[in-house]
């Protein structure tokens, strides 16, 4: 069943029942962006739009448009022109698809609290990455080029910033904006995310005193890596090698530990360092804690499912910085539903981690689901998983091995294509030696 009239090709599928037209409504209410009179595309189908040229990343709009309407058999539906489709998304603006975002981030619901959790604590990652957008003289008068590793200059770039929920790999939050402010500068904008009952994982570039000092403020606490070079005073130490310390105003415990990967390959030694706001040796074990902080990794693979599984490597399509904003929007919408489908089928099943979920299964699972215009209203008897649930737990994907190595995922470079050195690609089963440290006075 779909919509009435010219609203019929608004819909995404059986995941509209994750964004459902009541939801699209209010947000195109609350935005002021609803039409004042009922055009060949309405808002709210140029919305479901958006969302599908996220799905369909490889097409343009008019294509995109196709795939929408491919599975509407008998309804006279609109064949707008790619000039129509454009000025569609310029009237609609980002505003509805920020609000449609807001309604719809933060952690996925699930019961498998073990793999969300840790001693009662939500586990969430902040990072960053860039994203490339197209070469257009609009875009170049709000976002820069960055400079690649051979001196030429790369397509334009945006940074985005997430807050993550580890374990279900949904996003609480994001911001987005010019490359040229850092990740730390960004950083400070998601803090009314975190609440008490979280703990943030972080790396080495957000260990600012006053950027903790400020997340800390939120009642959520950090496990933040830091740079072992750093001064940083023993107050007094405890019985499992942690000691507690001053990072500014703020009190901190610091960890340090030399972790060794050994593989069939060898074995590969480091050194970290941690500080965090747990304070309570006995409560959060050294240990522990140097164990987890490998979760922070979750947040590139989030990065991975946006940039390489979704986007296939491409820059963004918008040519105007209004555009780019919308499309970002529209990215995180998508990916968020996919993602709660996704934890959703996963949950109908005790103790079963989302981990083993395929978000390559549920992107292609979705485009079909699109293309056939397929349980875009749930009938009266609700099935909790749906066709992408089913094709989820049909190919579940075996246990996480230790990950050796940092994933690399490519980026457009425009008019050059360099080629760097070969990369041992070879992945070996792995184990972890955690060693604490007893450092200092």
């Amino acid at each position: 069943m779909v919509a009435a009239g010219r609203f019929a090709p608004g819909h995404l599928g059986e995941l509209t029942q994750l964004v459902p037209f009541e939801m699209v409504d209010d947000a195109l209410d609350r935005t002021g962006a609803v039409q004042s009179r009922v055009r060949l595309l309405p808002a709210r189908v140029v919305v479901y739009l958006l969302l599908a040229g996220c799905l369909f990343a490889e097409l343009g709009y008019v294509q995109v448009w196709h795939r929408l309407t491919a599975g509407l058999h008998g309804l006279a539906v609109a064949t707008p022109t790619a000039s129509a489709l454009r000025q569609a998304r310029q009237r609609l603006g980002a505003t509805p698809l920020r609000a449609l975002f807001d309604l719809l981030r933060g952690p996925a619901a699930t019961t498998a609290a073990g793999a969300v959790s840790w001693r009662g604590l939500l586990v969430c990652a902040v990072d960053g990455t860039l994203m490339s957008v197209a070469d257009s003289a609009a875009n170049l008068t709000a976002v820069v080029k960055q400079r690649c590793n051979h001196g030429a200059g790369g397509y334009p770039t945006v940074r985005v910033l997430a807050l993550v929920a580890c374990g279900t790999r949904s996003v609480i939050d994001a911001v987005f904006g010019p490359a040229s402010t850092g990740e730390p500068g960004y950083a400070a904008r998601l803090a009314g995310s975190l609440r008490p009952g979280m703990l943030l994982l972080a790396d080495r570039n957000f260990a600012a005193a006053d950027l903790l000092t400020h997340l800390a403020t939120t009642g959520a606490d950090l496990l933040v890596r830091c740079k072992t070079g750093r001064r940083l005073p023993v107050r007094s130490r405890y019985p499992d090698g942690s000691y507690l310390s001053q990072l500014g105003s703020l009190a901190v415990r610091v960890i340090e530990a030399e972790i060794s990967i050994v593989t069939s390959a060898g074995r590969r030694t480091g050194t970290y360092r941690l500080v965090t706001t747990l304070l309570d040796p006995h409560r959060y074990p050294a240990g522990e804690l140097i164990t987890l902080y490998h979760q922070r990794w979750e947040i590139e693979t989030v990065y991975l499912e946006l940039k390489s599984t979704i986007l296939g490597g491409r820059v963004l399509r918008a040519r105007t910085p209004a555009g780019i904003d919308q499309e970002i929007y529209a990215l995180l919408v998508t990916y968020q539903v996919l993602r709660t489908a996704m934890t959703d089928a996963t949950d109908t099943i005790p103790g079963l981690d989302p981990d083993r979920a395929s978000f390559t299964i549920a992107l292609h699972t979705a485009r079909d689901q699109v293309i056939q215009a397929a349980s875009i209203i749930a009938d009266t008897v609700i099935d909790l998983v749906g066709a992408i649930g089913r094709r989820v737990l049909a190919t579940l994907m075996p246990d996480r091995r230790v990950r050796t190595k940092p994933r690399i995922v490519k980026r457009a470079i425009s008019k050059y294509n360099a080629r760097g050195p070969d990369i041992d690609r070879t992945t070996y089963k792995a184990t972890i030696e955690i060693n604490i440290l007893d450092t200092g006075p």
